[in-house]
């Protein structure tokens, strides 16, 4: 068996795609499937159980895990950037995190997690996905703080060389419909464009970035998924790496590529950047993954074109998508 939380989320749904396609069927879905929308994405899935992370948690807290299990997939949190309830970020992204873990490592199944690329703060101190310099990173904001507590706490319990930590970076691809705010900005620029015929960028308010100049590591989904399977296909290789394509990509460079996809022309506006945002906002991401090509992943990423061209033609301009999925 395989478990896969957050699997009715965005990267979780994508992982169980992947691991049909390989023909394993024999999967346990856990999630919080609550009010939104995220419960589609688990239509075209195939699955031999589903069960609310309540309900798990519980069970793993009582000592109950399934003794056949072969892999974790822990990608199941609260990614929400701007979440204000701390108590909430620190039992969802920590807490539960910390009881799967050691679960999972007492099972002698594999354990693979997501981390997150909030941990690296305004990239001061670079991003490189060296353990020993977990302890000195800055994140901007709670959610980002939460994951990097995990991270420590692996670090200084002795886990890291028998469990994977990946810190994601700007993922973006299909079945991340349900996610509101924290949707991708392909998404939202996609549907700006057809309400309004036009996008907007937030303005820069550091003079060394122009307006919309400010750079991600944009990844997509397709690429992500092939990052994650290689740690399920080499259970030798653990710590934390960095998942990303290496090349920081703009905002403007973005939302040209969509409006290409569109076959329009690019119309862009730029406007002030919220006050709250101000302080907590990441002007550049770029991930170092020269780790994880030594440790033997050799795949070619996408390129942000290509991938936004897939992406709007194959997936958003479909009409199960503009008629509500």
């Amino acid at each position: 068996m395989v478990i896969v939380t957050g699997g009715a989320g965005f990267i979780g749904s994508a992982i169980v795609a992947a691991l049909n396609k390989r023909g394993i069927t024999n999967i346990l879905i856990v999630d919080e499937l609550g009010m939104d929308e995220k419960w589609k994405n688990l239509r075209k899935l195939s699955y031999t159980d589903y069960v609310e992370a309540e309900q798990f948690y519980e069970e793993l807290a009582a000592g109950k895990m399934e003794d056949n299990v072969e892999a974790v997939f822990h990608m199941g949190a609260c990614s929400d950037t701007t979440e204000k309830n701390c108590s909430f970020l620190i039992n969802n992204n920590y807490e539960c995190t910390k009881l799967i873990a050691n679960r999972t490592v007492e099972n002698g199944s594999r354990f693979i997690y997501a981390s997150s690329a909030a941990t690296y703060g305004d990239g001061e101190k670079g991003f490189a996905d060296e353990e020993e310099n977990i302890g000195e990173l800055i994140p901007l904001n709670m959610y980002g703080y939460s994951k990097q507590m995990f991270d420590l706490w692996a670090k200084n319990n002795g886990l890291l060389d028998r469990i994977v930590g990946l810190k994601f970076f700007n993922v973006y691809g299909p079945n991340e419909y349900h996610k509101d705010k924290m949707k991708s900005f392909i998404v939202k620029a996609f549907e700006q464009i057809i309400e309004t015929g036009g996008v907007k960028l937030f303005k820069s308010h550091k003079p060394e970035y122009a307006d919309g100049a400010q750079e991600r590591d944009f990844l997509y989904i397709k690429d992500c998924v092939d990052m994650t399977m290689f740690f399920m296909d080499n259970p030798d290789v653990n710590g934390i790496y960095n998942i990303g394509t290496s090349a920081a990509r703009n905002w403007n460079d973005l939302v040209k590529a969509t409006f290409v996809a569109m076959g329009k022309e690019p119309k862009i506006e730029y406007v002030p950047m919220p006050q709250e945002l101000q302080g907590k906002y990441q002007y550049y991401t770029c991930a170092d993954i020269t780790k994880l090509r030594n440790a033997g992943y050799d795949k070619p990423m996408t390129s942000l074109e290509d991938a936004i061209k897939d992406y709007v033609q194959n997936y958003l301009q479909k009409e199960e998508y503009l008629g509500g999925y």
